[in-house]
């Protein structure tokens, strides 16, 4: 994998959100941020997640989407199940993932994080394909913005309270451990 100059991941399916904005000027990206989505909701697969992001979802299809259709949110990345990448917002732009949040003291979030997605539930184990897919990206994402080294956190850990994702069904464990073979 490899980030261009245009700050878009490749290979990566590109699905351009709308919803993002510059970061501050002195904002340096400095921390990965891991969220888990399903749409519906335990739900996988299916176009839902990049018409969520997009602002494109269709509120008559799922009753739970009239509750989330009028949302503008987003997030850099989205891995799904199988591995997949689908990028939605270039690393240099803000995107909308994190909401009211703060990361060892310091407030905002969106302005100097990189949002990942995993297409998943709380309570429902990921597949290894994604947790292989998330150090690589984790790695690329090192490689190309060096302050986000060794700075995760799931969005529990910066909204905790009013988040719960990416859940106890996400083995962080396993993360680091992937993470600490691909380095040497």
């Amino acid at each position: 994998m490899e980030i261009g100059a245009d700050h878009w991941l490749r290979p990566a399916r590109h699905c351009p959100s709308p919803n993002c904005n510059p970061r501050p000027a002195d904002a340096a990206v400095g921390l990965v941020v891991v969220h888990g989505i399903s749409l519906p909701p335990g739900e996988f697969g299916g176009p839902f997640i990049d018409e969520l992001f997009t602002n494109s979802l269709d509120p008559a299809r799922h009753p739970y989407f009239a509750e989330i259709a009028g949302l503008t949110v987003s997030s850099h990345l989205l891995i799904r199940r199988d591995g997949e990448v689908v990028q939605y917002v270039p690393f240099d732009l803000r995107a909308w993932h994190a909401g009211r949040s703060a990361f060892r003291g310091v407030e905002n979030c969106n302005d100097f994080s990189i949002g990942i997605e995993l297409e998943g539930t709380d309570d429902i184990p990921y597949e290894a394909a994604q947790y292989h897919r998330l150090a690589e990206v984790i790695r690329t994402l090192n490689s190309r913005y060096p302050s986000t080294f060794g700075h995760l956190a799931g969005h529990s850990d910066i909204a905790p309270g009013r988040k719960t994702d990416p859940g106890p069904a996400f083995d962080w464990g396993r993360l680091h451990a992937l993470l600490a073979s691909d380095k040497e």
